[in-house]
Formats: structure tokens, sequence, C-alpha cells
């Protein structure tokens, strides 16, 4: 695999090279297509694997890189849902210490997905909309607007618009 750009720019996975055609894929739309080789040309300083990150979208991927682990991914929805919330709410609500809190806050601002406000006459802190539409997007909400996202129910079957799913609890008895 090969970081190569099109004649758009447009940044492609090639998966398969040939004497006259390649075979690429697009991250971000995970179509494949062959593509001329002379209109390709390689991309230097570019993992393929970091072109392939971009079918994950960039905020996603702003999350993904920050969180360590489930608890301070936990940090992240709580601040979200919490937003903006002062210092000393925070600290009796998680299970970190004082040092440990303050270290997550410091590592989630260097990383731009939350930002130091005043909440109620205090500091405090509230997630940017890049961390709260990551956040969504993650959740498996309709991020988009289009309606096609699943919204995930307590039952583990998956919920569309036009109601709950046909093994869902609401489905009826034969």
């Amino acid at each position: 695999m090969r970081t190569v750009r099109d004649e758009s720019g447009r940044r492609l996975v090639l998966l398969k090279e040939s004497d006259d055609a390649s075979l690429v894929r697009d991250p971000e739309t995970g179509e494949r297509r062959h593509v001329a080789n002379e209109d390709l040309e390689p991309v230097d300083g570019e993992s393929p694997l970091e072109t392939a990150s971009r079918a994950v979208p960039e905020p996603v991927r702003a999350v993904a890189s920050a969180v360590h682990d489930d608890r301070s991914l936990g940090l992240l929805v709580e601040i979200d849902a919490r937003s903006p919330v002062d210092v000393r709410t925070l600290t009796g609500a998680v299970d970190l210490c004082e040092s440990d809190l303050h270290g997550l806050l410091s590592e989630f601002r260097a990383a731009g997905l939350v930002a130091e406000t005043d909440a109620a006459g205090v500091r405090g802190y509230e997630t940017t909309e890049r961390t709260s539409t990551a956040l969504a997007a993650m959740r498996g909400a309709d991020v988009d607007g289009d309606g096609d996202d699943p919204v995930e129910s307590d039952d583990d079957s998956v919920e569309s618009d036009d109601g709950p799913a046909a093994d869902g609890p609401d489905a009826a008895d034969p």
C-alpha cells in the first residue's frame, strides 16, 4: 500500500499496481476504482495507514487519539453531558484523584477537546463543538442530519426513524 494523489488532488490508498492502471481506494468513501498510472503521483511523507484513517471523521479521530482508556473517555462524556461544569462539581462527581483529573483535563485542552470557561462564577470546562460532534458520532447519533444513522436502544437492537427493529421488544408475537 502507498499513498497517492489523483489529478484532482484527492489522496488515495494505492492497493494494486499494473503496467497501465492502478487499483485505488478513496479512504473517505470506501470507493475502489482503477485509475491510469499517469493520473497518479506518489505522496511523500504520508503513511498509507494515515491516509486510510481518513475513513473515520476528523473529530472522532481527535477524540480517539486523546483518550487512553474507558475512564478518560467517560470523563469526556461527562463533561459533554454537564457542559459547562465547574471543577468542584467535576472533582466530586468522578472517581479520579485530583492529580489524574487535572492531568486529563490538561491533555484534553491541549488536544482542543475541552475549553476552560466560567461555570457559575468559578473555573470550569466545556467540550468543544468538535468533541460534541465526535461523541455524537461515536454514540451512533444522526450527526449529519440525513436520517440514515442508526440509533442504538438499550436492548442492542437497531432502530431507525421507521420504528423499532422487527426483533425488538415491540415486535408482534407470531
